[in-house]
């Protein structure tokens, strides 16, 4: 039985990219650009407020004070920027 995934940390680590840890000893950065979309999202386009994302303790995954997270089976399906870097 497979565990349920939850972000354990979380680092800022471009405009648009985070460094994300999983509780299954996964960590990826992961490019979130091509998720920015819509209204709400709409405040991640400027990298100061991107930068503000923290690390929700009660539902494990990442939010911006807007309130808009993302599932951490969402930000694990991502590739790694690390193993396509040129």
């Amino acid at each position: 039985m497979r565990a349920i995934l939850h972000v354990v940390s979380v680092e800022v680590v471009g405009d648009h990219s985070l460094l994300v840890s999983f509780n299954d000893g996964v960590t990826k950065q992961v490019n979130l650009r091509p998720l920015i979309w819509g209204p709400a999202f709409e405040p991640l386009l400027d990298p100061a407020y991107f930068a503000r994302v923290t690390l929700d303790p009660l539902f494990h995954t990442v939010v911006w004070p807007n309130d808009v997270d993302l599932a951490p089976e969402a930000l694990y399906e991502l590739p790694d920027e690390r193993e396509h870097a040129v």
